[in-house]
């Protein structure tokens, strides 16, 4: 009998652990690591579309992590989305004239948001807001509109 117990002892130990590593590959997938931003300062960016972007996507710049967003919400001045991004302190010398755009990592992808850097001697600072930003490219728009634009084309008369 003691075999017996010892033998479920190990399948609970092994069942546990996969468990475990079924976890935490979930929150690699994810993006939800706690090892983030250290020593942050937050921009913002004005968008008029941010497709399906959202909070605690990550922030690239030259295809590396510089940050993640934090906050998502709608400016009821502008009409326009704006996306508050938390940069981690390691890269304070990020150019004051960047351009900001919501790009998506493959065809489906998820969506993130790229820096594009300036020349600006001057550097963005806690607070600061980019001015340069390009809306996501929202895949439903593009298709109805070239679908409407073929629609418009009389039919071309055969020679």
């Amino acid at each position: 009998m003691v075999g017996k117990k010892t033998l479920e002892i190990w399948v609970g130990i092994f069942v546990a652990a996969g468990i475990a590593a079924l976890a935490m590959l979930a929150f690699r997938v994810g993006n939800l690591t706690a090892a983030d931003v250290v020593d942050g300062y937050k921009v913002r960016a004005y968008f008029e579309n941010i497709g399906g972007l959202k909070v605690k996507s990550p922030v690239t710049m030259a295809g590396v992590r510089v940050g993640r967003v934090t906050e998502i919400f709608f400016d009821n001045e502008s009409y326009r989305a704006v996306v508050v991004m938390n940069i981690d302190g390691r890269y304070r010398k990020i150019p004051k004239d960047t351009g900001a755009s919501i790009n998506t990592s493959g065809l489906l992808g998820e969506q993130y948001v790229g820096l594009d850097p300036g020349g600006d001697e001057e550097y963005l600072r806690d607070g600061d807001k980019i001015t340069l930003a390009q809306s996501a490219i929202v895949l439903e728009k593009l298709v109805s509109h070239f679908l409407f634009s073929q629609a418009e084309k009389p039919p071309q008369p055969k020679k």
